[in-house]
């Protein structure tokens, strides 16, 4: 049970702080709509995660066509995250948004999750196989697992969240503009990078097949 929770501890660290479309949006949504939003978009993982842990289950032993899932889900994932940047870089700084609409954080949150292949892609390699271990030893053990898992995961954004939503009356005029366009850049980088994974997965079944 032990090995079960700090595994997950661990795990849960790592991915909660690892650069990716869902930390950037966690940064942007604090900064552009304030605490709350940061904190739904924090909140993502555990609304949509669990229909990839199912599906992960269900595939743990047939791999076939997995490949191509994870190629296509880069490509909407890339195009998704480009348009976040796009969002991003057009937002205007705080003194002039108060006119503007919900932020929709929520829905951005759940969308870059769920578009986001690593995901899919950790649950297939490492959480799938620790659930399927774990339930052998004991029927809590899985439970045990997923809390100290999404823990330190949801909750090291949301941390991250409440630090720059309640000081982003820091940022204002030039510097709030240079941070936006950093953060849109860094997007785009993502954004680049999950288009070049999903056009060589899907380029590569291509050529296995002929």
């Amino acid at each position: 049970m032990e090995y079960f929770l700090s595994f997950g501890l661990v795990m849960g660290l790592a991915s909660g702080l690892s650069p990716g479309p869902l930390l950037t949006l966690v940064i942007t949504e604090s900064l552009q709509h304030g605490v709350k939003a940061g904190i739904k978009v924090a909140l993502a993982p555990i609304i949509s995660d669990a229909p990839i842990i199912i599906v992960m289950l269900l595939v743990v032993d047939q791999l076939s066509g997995f490949n191509a899932l994870i190629g296509l889900l880069s490509l909407l994932g890339s195009g998704y995250v480009f348009y976040i940047a796009y969002d991003t870089l057009r937002h205007k700084p705080q003194a002039q948004q108060q006119n503007q609409g919900p932020s929709k954080s929520i829905t951005k949150g759940v969308l870059a999750n769920v578009l986001n292949p690593h995901p899919y892609v950790f649950w297939l390699a490492v959480g799938a196989p620790t659930i399927i271990k774990s339930i052998s030893v004991s029927l809590f053990a899985p439970v045990v697992f997923l809390v100290g898992f999404y823990l330190p995961l949801v909750g090291s954004k949301v941390a991250l969240a409440v630090l720059l939503g309640r000081h982003r009356e820091l940022l204002s005029g030039r510097v709030y503009a240079y941070v936006m366009r950093f953060l849109a850049a860094l997007l785009v980088v993502f954004a680049v990078l999950l288009l070049i994974e999903g056009v060589n997965l899907l380029t590569g079944l291509v050529a296995a097949e002929i």
